[in-house]
C-alpha cells in the first residue's frame, strides 16, 4: 500500500492515508515524501466528501470507521487490485500468477525490460535492485506488468486479487495448496486458477508450466478463447558453484541458481517475447539478474560459510529452495532452517504437506514460536508433532530464537557449509544479517 501511495504521489496526485501501525521501511519512505500520517490509527473525520477515491487495504476490516465514512459519503472505494486495473484499463495487462515464483519472474521481466531501455507500468511484491518504488503508474506505458497474487483483495471484495486484473497475457508457474485459512481444501484453491483463466480477456495468451501436472490439467482443460503456450525447465549445469543455462543460443552464465529458477527464466522468456523482447536480448539481459529481496538473498559468502535467506514458507517453495541449495553446493554441508510463521504452516492439518520438504539438507532445522500459534488461535503445537510431519530425516525442532542461533552456530563450525534461512517473517524480529555474521563461531 505504501508503494502505491508513493507511485501516485510521484505521478502528481494528492495522497493521504491511514493505518493502525506503520513499520519500516514504509515509515521512512512515506516521511521522505511528506505523506506520512501525523498520527497512527483510524479517524473517520479524515474522510471528506471531496475525495476522488478511497483505496482499501487487504487488512482493513469491514467495520473500519474510515471505510464506513467513505460509504456514507458515497465515495468510490477500490481494493488495491481493483484500483490497479482501473489505472491500467487501457494498457496490455500482463499477470504473473502461481503458488511460487511469481515475484521472481516479475522481477526478471522488469530487469530485462530495463536493460532493453523499456519503461512500463508495474506492481511487484518485493524490493528490486535499481527501483525506488515497487509500483509505477503512468499515462504513456503500453504494458502493465502485475504480480498476480491469489490471496483475497479486501473486506469489500473477498475474491483473489488476480481475478480483478482481467489479464491480456498471463503466466502460471505452478500450483501447490496454500492459504488454508481462505481456501480450506486443495480443490477450492485450484478452482481459483480455473476462474483466473475465465477472467482473462478473450483472445489473450496464457503461458504455463507443463512440468506441473496440476497447472497442465487446469490450462489444457480450460475452454476459454485463449492461445496457450506450454514450457518446461530448460537444461543447465553447475560449474564452480555457478549455474550455466544451456540455451539454443549457447551457454548463459547466471547470477542466480536452482532448477526452479531455470524454470522461472523459461517462463519469463516466453512472456518477454509476447512483450516484444527478442530472445537474444532476453538471454543477454538475464545474466545480470541477481534476484528479488528475500529470494535466495546472499547474506554472507566466505571460505567458512555461505548464507542465504529466502521467503520460502509453503511446502512446495521450501522443497524447491532446499533442492536448489543442494544442486548448487554439492560438496558443502547443507543446513536448512525453516521458521513456521504463517497460519497454514502452523496448522496441524496442513503440516503433513511438509513431508520431505527438507530432505535435501544435511542438517534440517525447524523453528516456531508458540506465541505465534496462540496469536493465530490455532491448536497447541508440539515439537514432536512438527518433527513427525516433516518425515525423514527428522528435523531438529526449536521454539526459541536463541536456541536456533546456537544450533546454527554449532552446525556451521568448520569449513565449507551452505546455510539457508527460510521464513515469511524474520525469526521474531532478528537481524538475519547479524545472525549470518555469527555463524560458525563458538
Amino acid at each position: 500500500m505504501h508503494n502505491l501511495a508513493l507511485a501516485l504521489w510521484e505521478r502528481g496526485d494528492e495522497i493521504t492515508g491511514s493505518d493502525d501501525e506503520i513499520f519500516e521501511p514504509s515509515k521512512s519512505r512515506l516521511a521522505a515524501a511528506g505523506i506520512l500520517p501525523a498520527t497512527e490509527g483510524w479517524d473517520a473525520t479524515r474522510i471528506t466528501a471531496d475525495l476522488d477515491a478511497v483505496v482499501l487495504g487487504m487488512h482493513a476490516r469491514s467495520d473500519n470507521p474510515e471505510m464506513l465514512a467513505a460509504q456514507a459519503f458515497g465515495l468510490p472505494i477500490y481494493s488495491y487490485p481493483a484500483f490497479l486495473f482501473l489505472a491500467g484499463a487501457d494498457k496490455t495487462r500482463v499477470v504473473i500468477a502461481g503458488s511460487h515464483g511469481k515475484t521472481t519472474v516479475t522481477g526478471m521481466l522488469l530487469h530485462v525490460l530495463k536493460w532493453c531501455g523499456r519503461t512500463e507500468d508495474f506492481m511487484v511484491g518485493a524490493q528490486l535492485e535499481g527501483y525506488h518504488t515497487m509500483v509505477r503508474l503512468s499515462k504513456e506505458a503500453e504494458f502493465m506488468l502485475l504480480e498476480g497474487d491469489e490471496y483475497l483483495s479486501s473486506a469489500l471484495e473477498p475474491i483473489p486479487k488476480f481475478h480483478l486484473y482481467k489479464a491480456n497475457i498471463a503466466l502460471i508457474t505452478g500450483i501447490a495448496w496454500d492459504h488454508i485459512n481462505v481456501f480450506p481444501t486443495f480443490e477450492s484453491y485450484v478452482e481459483q486458477f480455473r476462474l483466473f483463466l475465465k477472467t482473462m480477456e478473450p483472445g489473450g495468451v496464457v503461458v504455463y508450466n507443463t512440468d506441473d501436472p496440476v497447472v497442465k490439467e487446469v490450462v489444457e482443460t480450460d475452454l476459454s478463447p485463449l492461445r496457450k503456450i506450454g514450457y518446461s525447465t530448460p537444461s543447465f549445469r553447475v560449474e564452480n558453484e555457478r549455474m550455466i543455462l544451456e540455451s539454443p543460443l549457447g551457454d548463459v552464465p547466471l547470477s542466480i541458481f536452482g532448477s526452479h529458477n531455470a524454470s522461472n527464466i523459461e517462463g519469463a522468456r516466453w512472456i518477454a517475447q509476447e512483450m516484444g523482447i527478442q530472445e537474444e536480448e532476453f538471454y543477454e539481459a538475464i545474466t545480470s539478474f541477481k534476484g528479488a529481496a528475500k529470494r535466495l538473498e546472499l547474506l554472507r559468502n566466505d571460505a567458512q560459510c555461505t548464507v542465504y535467506k529466502d521467503f520460502a514458507h509453503a511446502p512446495s517453495k521450501v522443497k524447491a529452495t532446499v533442492t536448489a541449495l543442494a544442486e548448487q553446493f554439492p560438496l558443502r554441508r547443507k543446513i536448512a532452517c525453516l521458521e513456521l510463521h504463517t497460519f497454514s504452516s502452523l496448522n496441524p492439518a496442513f503440516l503433513p504437506l511438509y513431508k520431505d520438504a527438507l530432505a535435501g539438507a544435511d542438517v534440517p532445522i525447524v523453528y516456531f514460536n508458540p506465541k505465534a500459534v496462540a496469536h493465530k488461535k490455532l491448536p497447541n503445537l508440539s515439537a514432536d508433532t512438527v518433527a513427525e510431519a516433516f518425515g525423514e530425516p527428522k528435523p531438529f525442532v526449536y521454539t526459541s530464537a536463541n536456541e536456533v542461533l546456537e544450533a546454527l552456530k554449532k552446525h556451521t563450525r568448520g569449513p565449507s557449509s551452505a546455510t539457508l534461512l527460510m521464513s515469511s517473517g524474520n525469526f521474531d524480529g532478528q537481524d538475519l544479517l547479524v545472525w549470518a555474521s555469527k555463524l560458525g563461531n563458538p
